[in-house]
């Protein structure tokens, strides 16, 4: 089988590549060539193929591949949607369609795997998130998110390809620098001490959010390729499971593991900018659906930060 991942260059796609490249199948089936794409160059050795560029431009390019698996994950991030707007809308939405209208014109049905966010859901929120309250977001970046859902759930419907959406909880704890998504404090404050580094806490410690590892979210995308998606119906946007903790419980998991010393590198640094951006994500999701169809995330933030020191610390 051939695989198409967009976004292979960020920290997902390339886990996600590594993954694939270890296992050398997908379901059973084995992968003949993976086709990597991103803005810069992802890592590729023959038969597998790296290709740079705007997604829009490239998009009947990679389709002539004629990939069996497409994983989308190819987007700007929260903070720099927010920040620019045109940006946003013309990688995150235009990009998306160019794709979409590239697998319809090539008359296939491949199984597309979609990544998008809870940030989708906008408040008023009740303490739990279920899986009929409705998506109604309010940042650019959940907006340009849900739009692609419904592309999604339309080109499913129509028959143009086998769709998927996930939406993701906050990937934690991320390996390398931060990026410009809002969320990427929840990473910082592990990550950064663990490696010796202070780090700056924007909001308050008190604050609720859910969060899975990259380990977790690798998982996701692997289990949405090979489902069988007859159950699903036709709400094809599923919420996904994670853990659900306060910032304070995220730092005394730290404590249990690295000790006072590293903890003691975390400093409050409030910024009013970051704290209006999450106060607009919901805090906690019940992922009944995902979770009935196989979907599997940490069950404690404690496993989320030995899932960073396994997987990526001691390759620092």
């Amino acid at each position: 089988m051939r695989i198409l991942i967009t976004g292979a260059a960020g920290m997902i796609g390339r886990k996600l590549t590594a993954r694939l490249l270890a296992d050398g199948s997908l379901g059973g089936r084995p992968i003949r060539q993976l086709i990597l794409h991103d803005i810069v160059s992802p890592e590729a050795a023959p038969p597998h193929l790296a290709l740079t560029g705007d997604l829009g431009g490239s998009a009947a390019t990679l389709i002539a591949h004629r990939p069996d698996v497409i994983f989308h994950l190819a987007g700007v991030v929260s903070g720099e949607a927010e920040a620019n707007f045109d940006l946003g809308y013309g990688v995150n939405l235009d990009g998306t369609r160019a794709l979409f209208d590239a697998i319809r014109a090539a008359d296939y049905l491949p199984r597309v795997v979609y990544a998008s966010t809870s940030a989708v859901f906008g408040g008023p929120f009740p303490e739990e998130i279920p899986d009929d309250f409705a998506p109604t977001p309010q940042s650019s970046y959940g907006t340009q998110k849900l739009i692609g859902e419904a592309l999604l759930s339309d080109y499913t419907r129509r028959g143009f390809f086998d769709g998927i959406g996930l939406r993701l909880p906050t990937i934690c704890v991320r390996p390398g620098k931060a990026n410009r998504a809002a969320s990427s404090f929840f990473s910082g404050i592990i990550r950064e001490p663990l490696n010796g580094l202070p780090a700056s806490l924007p909001v308050a410690r008190d604050w609720v959010h859910t969060m899975a590892s990259p380990r977790a979210a690798v998982g996701f995308f692997l289990h949405a390729a090979t489902l069988d998606s007859s159950p699903i119906g036709p709400r094809r946007n599923l919420t996904l499971p994670g853990v659900a903790v306060t910032v304070a419980e995220q730092i005394e998991a730290l404590r249990r593991v690295a000790g006072a010393d590293v903890v003691a590198l975390i400093r409050d640094e409030p910024d009013a900018a970051v704290w209006a951006i999450v106060q607009t994500w919901p805090r906690r999701f019940a992922a009944s659906r995902a979770k009935a169809l196989g979907f599997q995330a940490e069950t404690s933030f404690d496993q989320i930060v030995q899932a960073y020191i396994e997987d990526d610390l001691r390759r620092v």
